[in-house]
């Protein structure tokens, strides 16, 4: 394929890219050769996420805009501490403390080479935004959008089978300079399933500002002016050392029943022993 390079464990065919089989320990990846120096820019990728695992499954894919590619690792297949932007498809979610959301769940991270995407955490603590999508194992086609217009990024999916597109979230304040790359990798670990990329199109955009008023083109590092609140993370061992309220709950009512059978059968017993001691008396 021509002005694509492919990286890991990728599998090209006729109708699909496969980014990770439904294999353990995989990664995978697909990067553009060409810089994009468009301004206001809309990506629209059909994916499909399927593997046969039903209740376990994992760990994802990811949509890039960076400055560096071809460069495998732990962050869905691509590198940590990147320079750009990612838009995470994650399935499997990592964080033992408080959710609001369930999984998968789709999320945008800007990065400025500086920040860590913090697999514990599902990356909550640097993500602008994000929304739930059940787009795993569907038997007809799912899209993802992804627009950057006027320091605006907005994301929307088309994984419901209603050819129509349903927004996922839209933050303003975004920054993105021009020569980055487009790419898609995907990573599974100890879970797995089959990630393909069936299409990718860019398509551009015309500025929502006067031509007086457009702003010149950025150029400094990305950045985002929000990003969510960092939700607290409760480890494994922290998890272990306490019991939920079912747990606690369960616990109370089987110490209940215990009382009341040893109670019923210490009550057989001394009835018994006070019938014996009668017959003995008369």
């Amino acid at each position: 394929m021509p002005l694509w390079d492919f990286v890991g464990s990728t599998l090209v065919t006729n109708n699909y890219v496969r980014l990770t089989s439904d294999h353990q320990s995989r990664q995978g990846g697909i990067w553009n050769t060409q810089p994009c120096h468009i301004k206001n820019w809309e990506l629209h990728v059909q994916f499909k996420v399927h593997g046969s695992g039903k209740n376990l499954f994992g760990d994802g894919f990811a949509i890039w805009y960076t400055r560096d590619r071809n460069q495998l690792g732990p962050v869905f297949g691509n590198r940590d501490f990147y320079t750009g932007l990612a838009i995470y498809l994650d399935t499997y979610a990592n964080q033992n403390g408080p959710h609001n959301h369930e999984h998968p769940y789709i999320s945008a991270m800007v990065n400025n080479g500086t920040l860590h995407y913090d697999h514990d955490r599902d990356g909550t603590h640097t993500m602008v935004s994000g929304c739930e999508a059940k787009f795993r194992n569907k038997d007809y086609d799912t899209f993802i959008a992804i627009r950057y217009q006027d320091n605006e990024l907005k994301v929307s999916l088309d994984v419901d089978g209603k050819n129509a597109w349903k927004e996922c979230f839209s933050v303003h304040g975004v920054k993105l300079p021009l020569g980055y790359f487009f790419g898609a990798t995907a990573a599974t670990g100890e879970l797995a399933d089959n990630h393909d990329i069936i299409s990718m199109k860019v398509y551009q955009l015309d500025t929502n500002a006067p031509a007086k008023y457009e702003p010149a083109a950025y150029s400094g590092l990305p950045s985002a002016d929000n990003m969510e609140a960092p939700r607290e993370h409760i480890s494994d061992e922290k998890r272990g050392a306490g019991l939920s309220g079912w747990k606690l709950l369960a616990v109370i009512i089987l110490a209940i029943i215990g009382l009341g059978v040893c109670a019923i059968v210490g009550f057989i017993i001394f009835n018994k022993n006070q019938d014996y001691s009668r017959k003995r008396f008369y």
